[in-house]
């Protein structure tokens, strides 16, 4: 995939205009920025601040200076939505062991071709681009919502807030983070052993055994 002096996700030093261009292109629409709706807060100076940070991530690793982290992801995230809270994987996994009517809500906030790989055990598919926020439950328990890396989850997240949900928490590092920590994810009832990737270059922040193939 990657051409000529590449050393990054995004390339050799002559790509990194365009794949910075398309990944921020893509970042806007998982998180639910881009689209008529959203064209003022698209605008705003936070959201150019955040862009402009990400592009500087972005930029770096294209030439090859460092890799993007799962780590510099969260601190775009969390000033792109600084009202959701975040769990760590060893805490949500404690939850998840609690007796059944104690144990969090999982909302899973990808794909169906995402999901159909593998998911958290007892999770929820809910759809990015128009999720029914109205079947969220509203039963003191915590809702965690998580996605490959966390900007689909956040975005979700932000939205359930604003509905009145309190105990609403964004999964630290996604599927992404909890697969590479050696914890388990499911498929039809049975322990899966890879992750949808999202992408070829997204899918660098995986290890390379959990990556499941990509259509041609």
């Amino acid at each position: 995939m990657c051409r000529g002096r590449a050393t990054g996700p995004w390339g050799g030093a002559g790509e990194r205009s365009a794949a910075r261009a398309s990944r921020l292109a893509r970042l806007e629409v998982d998180a639910g920025w881009a689209g008529p709706h959203d064209r003022a807060v698209r605008r705003s100076r936070p959201l150019l601040l955040i862009l402009l940070g990400l592009a500087s991530l972005v930029g770096a690793v294209a030439l090859g200076q460092r890799a993007l982290g799962l780590d510099e992801l969260k601190d775009v995230i969390s000033t792109r939505y600084p009202g959701v809270p975040w769990v760590d994987a060893p805490t949500l996994a404690t939850w998840m062991e609690r007796p059944a009517g104690e144990r969090p809500h999982l909302l899973d906030v990808r794909t169906p071709e995402e999901f159909a790989v593998s998911h958290l055990r007892g999770a929820v598919r809910v759809d990015p681009d128009q999720p029914d926020l109205d079947a969220v439950p509203r039963d003191g328990r915590p809702v965690v919502v998580y996605c490959s890396v966390g900007w689909r989850s956040g975005a979700l997240g932000a939205q359930l807030l604003e509905r009145g949900h309190e105990r609403v928490f964004n999964l630290e590092g996604g599927l992404f983070g909890w697969a590479n920590a050696g914890r388990p994810v499911w498929a039809e009832g049975s322990r899966a052993a890879k992750v949808h990737p999202y992408d070829d270059e997204w899918g660098r922040l995986l290890r390379p055994a959990l990556r499941s193939p990509l259509p041609d």
